[in-house]
């Protein structure tokens, strides 16, 4: 462990090891360590038997199938097709370690306060994300499907740079609210446009510029465009291979890896910033520093430099069956926004079924989260599990964790990441690790220009 390295990361996350993968390709000679004895952190992968004892909840039952079968995400999410995450992974190649598959569906709930006219109420819709599925979709009535399809012809056709297509409206200055009124879109399709196709997570999208979700919402329409099914993939034996793909990609480039170290503290030097991290020598006996100007990690190391912003619920169920109503979708998403449950934030859940090599067959990984709101939290997870079914559920698991924000912007060297928060796609994760490449270099990623590097193996 002794020596100098430009970067030392702390936790195997995936923000982390992407991170340290990102900061290998770059030129850094980077150290990362994590005290657990296995990759993932927060947002390792399990078997059966370990998810029964990470949750304390005795030997799993035998109806479940195999252990070994299961390979289940603490944090499950999954990976737009278009998505900085996926650019991220071409980019560093990683790609060659992992296999992935695309997700069967994607959708949206609207409620029964909700309706249109000659629409459904209080059901789930597949997400319409272009003009002629604007038309096709039974989610609108008649009169709606054709302001809906004007609204998505306005926002496919706009270009900045040729005002005739902006039909007078400049969307870098127009709130989304604007633009909304602009085309009479109502209530309902509002919420699926704004939490569905743009992936916004609070109301707060329609008082600013427009321009932003049209971007959001044109990601989403090109990573449905590549598979056809939905915008998401989702990696073959579930999350935990990403990290360590990452991890792969970060020796190649001269990385090091530690598993099972120890972290005990830092060094300063007499400005204030970091100079080393602490840990036990190659024996396990004495203390060793590893000397650094740069230190990055996992908010679990950080206790002192982060807060609580909210806590986020999320609740694993094994199933029996796939969720109701997705018809052919044996793996999907549906968000429920809030305002269709009456709740401020949205519900998020999501399906994996066995060709992703997460579960034995005849069982599937349904997952419900969202941020906590009341003194209740289970509770909140309700209209989420009513989705899956109840007779599905054979078993579930749930925690309530923080989400720990950093509370410094890196003064003293250190960086640190944001908790995941309970959205079930990788974008704004994907946003948090850019936030901190940023901080920790100075340079902003350019995730649309980046080239494809060359890991120096054979294919």
């Amino acid at each position: 462990m002794d020596g100098e390295y430009d970067v030392i990361v702390l936790g195997t996350g995936l923000k982390e090891c992407i991170l340290s993968g990102l900061f290998s390709v770059a030129g850094k000679k980077v150290l990362h360590m994590d005290r657990n004895d296995y990759y993932g952190g927060t947002s390792a992968s399990l078997n059966l038997e370990q998810l029964c004892r990470h949750f304390g909840t005795g030997d799993p039952k035998a109806e479940l199938g195999q252990s070994r079968e299961y390979n289940v995400d603490l944090i499950p999410k999954f990976i737009m097709a278009n998505g900085i995450l996926t650019k991220l992974l071409v980019h560093t190649q990683v790609t060659k370690y992992v296999e992935f598959k695309v997700i069967d569906g994607s959708f949206v709930y609207i409620g029964p306060q909700g309706g249109f006219f000659g629409g459904s109420k209080g059901a789930i819709h597949k997400v319409p994300a272009t003009a002629g599925e604007a038309v096709n979709s039974c989610i609108m009535g008649f009169w709606e499907k054709n302001r809906a399809r004007k609204f998505f012809e306005f926002c496919a056709g706009y270009d900045l740079k040729d005002q005739k297509t902006w039909q007078k409206t400049d969307v870098t200055k127009a709130t989304m609210q604007e633009v909304f009124d602009k085309f009479a879109l109502e209530a309902n399709t509002q919420d699926f446009i704004g939490h569905s196709l743009a992936l916004h997570q609070s109301e707060s999208y329609r008082m600013e510029p427009a321009f932003d979700t049209m971007q959001k919402m044109q990601m989403y329409v090109d990573s449905m465009a590549r598979f056809g099914k939905s915008p998401y993939i989702y990696p073959l034996y579930g999350l935990g291979e990403l990290p360590q793909g990452f991890a792969r990609l970060s020796a190649i480039y001269g990385g090091t890896y530690m598993l099972n170290k120890p972290f005990n503290g830092l060094e300063f030097g007499a400005d204030g910033k970091v100079s080393g991290v602490k840990s036990t020598d190659n024996e396990g006996e004495g203390e060793a520093v590893a000397k650094t100007k740069i230190v990055v990690g996992a908010p679990e190391y950080f206790e002192d430099k982060v807060a609580e912003d909210h806590k986020v619920i999320r609740t694993i169920c094994i199933l029996k069956a796939p969720a109701p109503d997705t018809k052919e979708a044996a793996s999907c998403q549906i968000i429920i926004p809030g305002s269709q449950c009456g709740r401020r934030h949205d519900i998020y859940v999501s399906v994996l079924e066995s060709s992703h090599m997460v579960a034995p067959k005849g069982r599937y990984i349904g997952i419900v989260s969202t941020q906590v709101e009341t003194g209740d939290p289970d509770k909140e997870l309700i209209p989420g599990l009513e989705l899956l079914g109840a007779p599905n559920i054979l078993c579930r698991y749930t925690s309530v964790a923080p989400y720990m924000k950093p509370t410094t912007n890196g003064e003293d060297g250190i960086f640190v990441t944001e908790s995941y928060d309970a959205t079930s796609h990788f974008e704004t994760a994907c946003m948090d690790v850019l936030r901190v490449y940023e901080q920790a270099t100075g340079e902003a990623l350019d995730i649309e220009n980046m080239k494809v590097v060359s890991t120096g193996e054979e294919e």
